[in-house]
C-alpha cells in the first residue's frame, strides 16, 4: 500500500491532537505502520496546532511536505486556508465551518477573510461539516473534534476498519465516552 498523508489543523484548545491520537490508534489496530508529528504554535494562546499522520505498509518519516497531503482536516476555516498549499493535486479537505478570530482580528488590525469556503472549494475537493453545531446538539460543543474525526474516517474509507468506539473510550476522559462515540457517529453520517 502506498503511504497516505493526513494533515489535521486547528487552533489550540480544539482537540486536534486528541483526534490525531485516536486516528493513529485506529490505524495501528488495522495493522498499518503509522508516524505522527505534532506542531504547537503558541497553542494555549489560540495559535495554530497541526498534526501530521502518515500511514501505510512502511512509513519512513512523519513529515508531510508541501503538496503531499491526501487529506487536510481543518478544525477552523482560516486554518484550512493557511495550510492549503500542503494539499496534493486531487486531494480532499474536510472543513469545520467554524471561525476563531486570531489576535490581530480581535485587536481590530485585521479582518477575518470572507468567502473562505468558496475560495477553498474552487481549489480543492471540499466537504464542509458544521461540527460545532452537531456537537452542541449532542450536549457539548467541545466534542466537535470527534465529530470531525468521524467525518474524516468516513471520508477516507476507514469507517468499518477498526473498533473506533474502543479507540475513543481509551483516549477521552472518563464519563465522556458515550458522548464522544455519538459525536463520532454523527460526523460519519455527515460525509
Amino acid at each position: 500500500m502506498e503511504t497516505r498523508n493526513i494533515l489535521l489543523v486547528g487552533v489550540g484548545g480544539q482537540g486536534t491532537i486528541l483526534a490525531s491520537k485516536i486516528l493513529s490508534d485506529g490505524l495501528l489496530e488495522k495493522g498499518y505502520d503509522v508516524k505522527m508529528s505534532e506542531i504547537h504554535g503558541m497553542s494555549q494562546r489560540g495559535g495554530s496546532v497541526s498534526t501530521q499522520i502518515r500511514f501505510g505498509e512502511k512509513v519512513r518519516s512523519p513529515i508531510i511536505g508541501v503538496g503531499e497531503a491526501d487529506v487536510i482536516v481543518a478544525f477552523e476555516k482560516m486554518e484550512a486556508l493557511r495550510f492549503l498549499e500542503y494539499l496534493k493535486p486531487g486531494g480532499r479537505m474536510v472543513i469545520n465551518d467554524f471561525e476563531i478570530p486570531s489576535a490581530p482580528i480581535l485587536m481590530g488590525v485585521a479582518a477575518y477573510p470572507e468567502n473562505i469556503l468558496d475560495e477553498l472549494s474552487a481549489k480543492a475537493s471540499v466537504s464542509v461539516c458544521k461540527a460545532a453545531e452537531i456537537a452542541a446538539e449532542l450536549g457539548n460543543v467541545r466534542a466537535m473534534n470527534i465529530v470531525l474525526l468521524g467525518a474524516l474516517v468516513k471520508a477516507i474509507g476507514l469507517y468499518g476498519d477498526a473498533d473506533w468506539g474502543a479507540m475513543i473510550a481509551r483516549n477521552v476522559k472518563k464519563g465522556f465516552e458515550e458522548l464522544n462515540a455519538k459525536a463520532f457517529e454523527a460526523g460519519a453520517k455527515r460525509v
